[in-house]
């Protein structure tokens, strides 16, 4: 029989657990749909981003308006795709349901985009410029750098922090909310005899920022904190969303919490999705104590649903990790299943040293493809990058492309931030450190004339026309009144509206002699520009391109990743925590010792050796059916011989209990070795040496 179009059960993919998530709330008095705070703790591969789409298209489907829906995630790509799904969702209901607007989900994106959404409308409650910037953590570096000289800390008697270094502090500073003496005592111990001079550094590197009126990434999440710790905006911003849908709430620092506590005090409408056992990111000041005590914020406490189907690995995978994690002192208690029971058991593989587990992953990984399994669909894990060294050698020995995840943003590109550095300049003149490294483009354009031509415009008023005035270095002479008028014609403020992808064009063209005087590899750089000026189509005006960019780059430049790979398949490389919501076939874990699982540095306190049990149950949940780890025995000493075999044994991973090792299938593999298995014994006599040794005595 015909199922009607009507009676289209769109929840019908879901299995229990994640239909009574998608379906959690129902219609109050007045009629309609809302929820009271609801957890989902999501085990690995138990699908989450299936979870979290159906639920926010059953509240569309239920009536709620797309408009009135905050959905926070943590990249632009997971946004775009959960929309994608929400609308398949929401179209193949067949119900009548309003359709979602063109857009989407209007209030759909990352923390940090909703934020500068959120200060741009009420930038004049805030004391901003609704035209502020945003620094990359290039920029925020930068500005922090030549606030350092300014101070003259780089001229101090003793090594000062760099500046990558000061930014980092500063950002776990301000995202734990801990005090900075803490920060450095707990996070950097070598800088806290700079705790003086770096709460120097930061009143200035903050006073600077405000007087260019420029935000860098932690700024949007505090400015946002600060908008809501006001009740009246705080209720006026909340009042605008039924429902507020949080993904991956694991990753989320203090402030990001205190903003959602604002937002919905009582909690009314909110959804929080993570898994704890997934919480490896307190180097970004991630808190997991927001997911383990989201439920008690509210009274009466939130709902907890608990997602244990997964989908991904097969069953003696999934036991390993179960027995893994459930040593873990405080957590939520999931214990995940498949209905995948065939698989073998995952290997726990001792080897001799570093040389022989490189030799022993690689004839692993060709065995593997010679059964049918593609590079692609393997990889090889470890905790800290330079843990593949030797493997990296030996892959290039044996002619096996692969590629190592973990490298640099598109941004960071030295041509790509030129680019858009004149485009920042346009859209807020106040910027200092755009306007410095357009400047130093020129020729003969050093620093002493860059901060002379910046402090005539701040005279000004910051009027980009003035630049004509400015007498520049005589080499640049020629090129200062094409440069003038290029600055003048994208200051205009309804060009940076209305059709302003030309400027990308423009600004290219004016670049063009530049670029070729300055660096080498044109055709690689002139290509990531072209990228560029396809990508900028995208958006509707130079502001929201600029700061969209600048919060969610692109992943890979050209004059940063290397020659391009001309091979059709390829092994993957990656960390541990760059491998977090991935998946392959096959999954080799390197140097399972402890000092690595966990590491050396996060072994003084209990909570850090729980965050490491975390990381290591993440890397083995990234298998679908075949897991191996490996650990070398002995560790050879650096700084002797070429010849030398001076080493130390490593000692066994703690995590590798006996009852883990029980789920494993052990094993020890040895070094190829010339005419090795060519002798067999013949006898089958046996020899009492022990009795032979007590006797002895």
């Amino acid at each position: 029989m015909q199922v009607a179009e009507q009676d289209f059960d769109y929840l019908g993919r879901l299995n229990r657990a994640q239909r009574v998530a998608a379906e959690f709330g129902g219609r109050d008095d007045d009629g309609c749909f809302t929820a009271p705070p609801l957890l989902i703790i999501a085990g690995a591969g138990t699908g989450k981003t299936m979870t979290l789409a159906h639920r926010v298209a059953h509240l569309v489907v239920e009536g709620v308006a797309a408009e009135r829906i905050l959905l926070l995630t943590f990249t632009r790509r997971a946004a775009q795709e959960m929309t994608r799904r929400v609308e398949n969702i929401v179209h193949a209901s067949a119900r009548d349901a309003a359709p979602l607007p063109s857009g989407g989900l209007p209030w759909s994106g990352t923390f940090h985009s909703i934020a500068n959404r959120l200060l741009r409308r009420f930038a004049h409650n805030l004391g901003l410029d609704p035209g502020f910037s945003v620094l990359d953590r290039g920029d925020a570096a930068d500005m922090i750098d030549v606030v350092r000289h300014e101070l003259k800390l780089t001229r101090a008697s003793r090594r000062f922090p760099k500046k990558d270094t000061c930014l980092a502090i500063y950002s776990r500073r301000v995202n734990t909310q801990k005090p900075l003496a803490e920060t450095l005592d707990q996070f950097y111990p070598w800088c806290v005899d700079w705790a003086d001079e770096l709460g120097e550094l930061f009143r200035h590197y903050v006073e600077r920022k405000q007087q260019s009126q420029s935000l860098d990434y932690d700024d949007l999440l505090l400015y946002w904190k600060h908008l809501v710790g006001e009740p009246e905006f705080a209720e006026e911003i909340g009042s605008w969303f039924d429902h507020v849908l949080v993904d991956e709430y694991q990753d989320t620092n203090l402030v990001q919490a205190e903003i959602l506590k604002a937002l919905k005090p009582r909690g009314n409408g909110v959804t929080v999705v993570g898994d704890d056992a997934q919480s490896i990111y307190s180097f970004r000041a991630a808190e997991v104590e927001n997911i383990l005590g989201f439920p008690d914020q509210f009274v009466p406490t939130a709902q907890v649903i608990t997602l244990e189907q997964n989908y991904r690995s097969t069953q003696p995978v999934l036991d390993a990790a179960n027995c893994l994690i459930a040593q873990s002192e405080r957590q939520y208690r999931k214990n995940l299943f498949s209905e995948r029971r065939d698989g073998a058991r995952p290997a726990y593989v001792t080897v001799e040293d570093g040389d022989a587990e490189a030799e022993f992953v690689v004839e692993k990984i060709l065995a593997n493809r010679e059964q049918g399994m593609q590079l692609r669909e393997q990889a090889v894990l470890f905790r800290g990058s330079h843990h593949s060294d030797r493997l990296e050698l030996e892959l290039v020995r044996r002619n096996i492309p692969y590629v190592k995840y973990g490298g640099l943003k598109f941004l960071e590109a030295a041509h790509v931030k030129d680019l858009l550095s004149v485009l920042k300049w346009a859209e807020n003149p106040k910027n200092e450190v755009a306007a410095f490294r357009v400047l130093k483009l020129l020729p003969g354009m050093g620093p002493s004339y860059a901060a002379r031509c910046f402090a005539h415009l701040a005279l000004n008023g910051h009027r980009l026309g003035s630049l004509a005035e400015f007498r520049p270095p005589a080499a640049a002479a020629g090129d200062w009144p094409a440069f003038c008028e290029l600055l003048v014609d994208l200051g205009d403020t309804e060009a940076a509206t209305q059709g302003w992808q030309a400027q990308v064009t423009q600004v290219r063209h004016w670049y063009q002699p530049h670029l070729e005087r300055i660096y080498d590899g044109i055709d690689t750089r002139e290509a990531d520009l072209e990228q560029l000026e396809q990508i900028s189509g995208r958006y509707p005006t130079r502001e929201r391109f600029l700061t969209e960019l600048t919060l969610d780059p692109p992943s890979a430049a050209g004059d940063l990743a290397g020659d391009p790979l001309l091979d059709e398949d390829y092994l993957v490389l990656s960390t541990v925590h760059s491998a977090k919501g991935q998946e392959w076939e096959a999954v080799f874990l390197l140097n399972v010792t402890d000092g690595s699982f966990p590491s050396e540095f996060a072994t003084g306190k209990p909570e850090n050796i729980e965050e490491e049990r975390r990381l290591f149950y993440v890397a083995m949940t990234r298998a679908r059916q075949s897991l191996m780890l490996v650990s070398p025995l002995r560790f050879h000493v650096t700084q002797q011989r070429r010849d030398g075999d001076k080493h130390v044994y490593g000692a066994r991973s703690r995590f590798m209990t006996e009852q883990l090792l029980a789920t494993m299938d052990q094993r020890f593999a040895g070094r190829s070795a010339q005419g090795a298995g060519t002798f067999r014994v013949r006898s089958d006599r046996t020899i009492d040496v022990a009795e032979k040794m007590r006797q002895m005595w």
